[in-house]
Parts: structure tokens; C-alpha cells; sequence
């Protein structure tokens, strides 16, 4: 065989070889994002959603937007997520007066937008964590499903526990709140739902085949809430994290 020939067999199987790597899907999508410095509000935004993206708790965003309980938020508001922006003018953010019948998530149309006005002017407020009541307490959490921990938290790469199980199969509240996201808005999350249980801790479901609970609703402990699935993943599992006055802690350590 001449040389030509050998360098290209050894050619073609270096190539096979390699062709057949794929990054995990989860890998990609679920690495840390940046902080911006003004985040324009989209169409699906909850107030819940864009803290739970970034890390941040949704009290203090509020607080420094002057966005009050319920925290409606509309499609093109400006939010301050930092105080923190080089070379970019500062902005006011606009309050919007919102309608009797608004809800918590952004308007689905532009028409339904209300008018907006400055309320911060050109210099935001420190973003810092705001003086609270007493949470309800939480008196017991539970798993949110069966199956295998197949990867556990990281606090840097890796933000829950992944449970591994076969499609269909229930997922459960893991304490009584309410959902506040229920959408497919958070990249590397699939289908998502998001419950907060009381001022301090908020619980994700991630990945899931069907969602059975709507944004707003109520639901108790052990409430079944969704099916297991592989929306934006590979493979079936559950993605579960627990955020602490917005920031992840390891779900292992909570619940029994």
C-alpha cells in the first residue's frame, strides 16, 4: 500500500472517530448567563422567570424597578438587573399602570401595553436584598419524583439534581405555593414550571413532558404537577434546583 493510500485510511478513521462526539444538550444550555445591566421585558416574562435566569432574587429586582406585589411586568419594560454597566448610559426604567385585569405574566399582545413612565430617572437604585416578613414555613418537603439521582448539584456548572425515570411518569410538588412560570422561555429547562412556596424558597421542574397546572394556580404538597419527559434535553429525566432568596442550594440537603 503506498503512503498516499495509508494517510488516507488514517485519514478517514481519525474522522469517524470524532464525528460521532456530541456535547451533551444540557451541557450547552444551562451554563451560566451574565448579568446585564437593563433587561428588556419579552412576551412570557414573569417577573420569576427572568430573576430565576440570571440568579437573582425577584424581591430586590422588584424593589429597585419599583415593581410592587403582584409584579406585573409588561413586553418592552426595562428592568435594572446591576448597577454595574461600563460604558452604557443609564436608562429610566418605566412603571406601567397595570389594567384590572393584568396578570402576573408579560401581556401576550403590544396592544395591551400600557403606557409607561419613568420612575427611577436616570440613576438606578442599588440593587440589595430588601427587609421582609416571616416566611411561612416550610414543615416538611418531598421528593418530587421516583427514580435515580444521576447527577447531582454543582455550584458552578450544575444548579439541582437530575432524576432519571421513564416518560409519563408523575412529578410532585415538593411543598405547597404557587406556580409562577409554567412555559418554555428558559433555555435548557424544556417544558418548566416554577412554584414559589414563600418569600424565600422557589423550586423548577425542568424538562417536562406535559405540564399539568397552570401559572397563578395553587397547589398543595405532594400535588402531582407534571409528567416526566425530555423537552430540552436528550434523554428522560427530571432537572429539579431549589433557589434560596434566589441563589441555588443543593436539593439533597432539603429534602428527606
Amino acid at each position: 500500500m503506498s503512503r498516499l493510500a495509508i494517510f488516507l485510511v488514517m485519514l478517514c478513521t481519525l474522522v469517524s472517530c470524532g464525528g460521532g462526539y456530541r456535547a451533551p444538550v444540557e451541557g450547552r444550555q444551562m451554563k451560566p448567563q451574565s448579568v446585564p445591566y437593563v433587561y428588556a421585558v419579552q412576551r412570557g416574562d414573569t417577573l420569576y422567570s427572568i430573576t430565576w435566569r440570571y440568579g437573582l432574587d425577584y424581591r430586590s429586582v422588584a424593589a429597585a424597578n419599583g415593581v410592587a406585589a403582584p409584579y406585573t411586568i409588561y413586553p418592552g419594560q426595562q428592568l435594572y438587573l446591576t448597577t454595574k454597566a461600563p460604558g452604557v448610559a443609564s436608562r429610566p426604567v418605566p412603571a406601567a399602570t397595570p389594567p384590572a385585569t393584568a396578570t402576573s405574566r408579560v401581556a401576550a399582545t403590544g396592544s395591551s401595553t400600557p403606557t409607561a413612565k419613568p420612575i427611577i430617572g436616570t440613576t438606578p437604585k442599588p440593587i440589595a436584598k430588601t427587609a421582609s416578613k416571616p416566611a411561612a414555613r416550610i414543615t416538611a418537603w418531598r421528593w418530587p419524583t421516583s427514580g435515580k439521582v444521576t447527577r447531582g448539584y454543582s455550584s458552578t456548572v450544575h444548579k439541582g439534581i437530575d432524576i432519571s425515570g421513564k416518560q409519563g411518569d408523575p412529578i410532585y410538588a415538593v411543598a405547597p405555593g404557587k406556580v409562577v412560570y409554567a412555559g418554555t422561555g428558559i433555555v435548557g429547562y424544556g417544558e418548566l414550571l416554577i412554584v414559589k412556596h414563600n418569600d424565600i424558597y422557589l423550586s423548577a421542574y425542568g424538562h417536562n413532558y406535559r405540564l399539568l397546572v397552570d401559572e397563578g394556580e395553587q397547589v398543595k404538597s405532594g400535588q402531582k404537577i407534571a409528567e416526566k419527559g425530555s423537552s430540552g434535553t436528550d434523554t428522560v429525566k427530571l432537572h429539579f434546583e431549589i433557589r434560596k432568596e434566589g441563589k441555588p442550594v443543593d436539593p439533597q440537603k432539603l429534602l428527606p
